[in-house]
């Protein structure tokens, strides 16, 4: 994907952006002559990962950008973009460079050209509705955030996930490494799969690397000040990538807009009575075998077909020894968790949907409407 990124890039130092048909049409034809297929099904796997569009019925007046995470792909809103349409949004997802195809194109993309992606299209939108937010899970959050501490007309922002700060603290070794070592785990080893059809389970260290990158950025833009617009943010307490105390903590100090709200699922924080712009919900559920919610979790439906209850994507490469995988492999019963749980007796796989889809999806737009009222409620 490297050589159609250096494309447009050429292209648009001497032009306006490409339309959101031309990229889309652009980025299809690229993966559908470089992707590493996983199914028999090669169109149904090109729309899951290609750059999508919701439009509202009408003329939309306000749309919406969303960027997925590291390894992700525009699948990771296929619940969220029809619920944003459906209140009049025109709703539009991207694929970040190095996605979509298969791991291996991530091995020479570089942060500039994620922010390249998201700046061109976030401007297209621009001049197609009145009102722009943007909207980003993890890395996706990150770019987002930034982008609208530079550009003041951003309307707002709903983030899963942000990863503002990685949990794991040899993260930024990841930059200086990947020269002697490029990948973190060894590719086509047959200990781990690749990729699936809609996400990469293996990663370059040189993503790693651009995903620490973006997390500075972050940190950066949050050191500038307060953001007022409104802010939308999902995430779990037992998050295995980021930090999640931090985001809370960054939350209260710098996104001041009183329509602002945070969902966190866990333990409630300490002092949550003096947090009224946090809304907690527990993210042990045993009654559905749910230990712990995940870093993905929060984006999907039970309903949705692939990651939802009864979805088609096991993700059994969570972290067990690998008796347990094997088992989770095999259909045998399990509970879901985030990355690295274990506990005696129990077969994990990853939590790959929401429970509380629903009531979340309510939060983010009244979040979005800076309806203060009925947040209260």
């Amino acid at each position: 994907m490297l050589a159609l990124v250096l494309a447009l890039s050429a292209g648009s130092a001497l032009a306006q952006p490409l339309s959101f048909t031309t990229y889309q049409q652009q980025t299809i034809a690229w993966m559908q002559q470089h992707r590493a297929f996983q199914t028999p099904d090669h169109a149904a796997e090109i729309a899951w990962n290609a750059p999508r569009e919701w439009r509202p019925s009408g003329t939309p007046k306000k749309g919406i950008l969303l960027v997925h995470g590291l390894g992700d792909s525009p699948w990771s809103f296929n619940d969220i973009g029809p619920q944003l349409a459906k209140q009049g949004y025109l709703v539009r997802t991207l694929l970040l460079p190095g996605h979509g195809t298969q791991p291996k194109d991530m091995l020479d993309v570089t942060l500039a050209q994620w922010q390249q992606v998201v700046r061109e299209q976030a401007q297209v939108l621009r001049q197609e509705v009145p009102e722009v937010y943007l909207g980003g899970f993890s890395t996706g959050a990150n770019l987002v955030l930034d982008y609208a501490y530079q550009h003041d007309d951003i309307a707002g922002l709903v983030l899963f996930s942000p990863a503002f700060r990685p949990r794991n603290g040899y993260a930024w070794l990841t930059q200086y490494i990947g020269w002697f070592r490029p990948w973190l785990a060894k590719p086509d080893s047959g200990v781990r799969p690749m990729q699936t059809p809609v996400r990469y389970l293996n990663v370059p260290t040189n993503g790693f690397a651009q995903f620490y990158r973006s997390a500075l950025l972050a940190q950066s833009d949050l050191k500038r000040g307060v953001y007022t617009k409104p802010v939308f943010i999902a995430i779990t307490q037992h998050d295995s990538v980021l930090d999640a105390d931090y985001v809370l903590q960054q939350f209260n100090r710098r996104f001041t807009n009183p329509a602002s709200r945070l969902v966190w699922y866990g333990s409630s924080p300490a002092q949550i009575d003096a947090l009224p712009r946090v809304l907690a919900r527990s993210d042990y559920l045993p009654d559905q075998r749910i230990a712990q919610f995940s870093h993905m979790s929060l984006l999907f439906s039970p309903d949705n077909p692939l990651y939802g209850s009864h979805g088609s994507q096991r993700l059994c490469w969570n972290g067990q020894d690998a008796p347990d995988m094997q088992k989770c492999l095999k259909g045998e019963p399990v509970w879901y968790s985030d990355y690295g749980l274990r506990e005696p007796g129990k077969v994990f796989s990853r939590l790959t949907f929401n429970p509380y889809f629903q009531w979340q999806a309510q939060v983010m737009l009244q979040v979005l409407d800076g309806n203060v009222a009925a947040l209260a409620q």
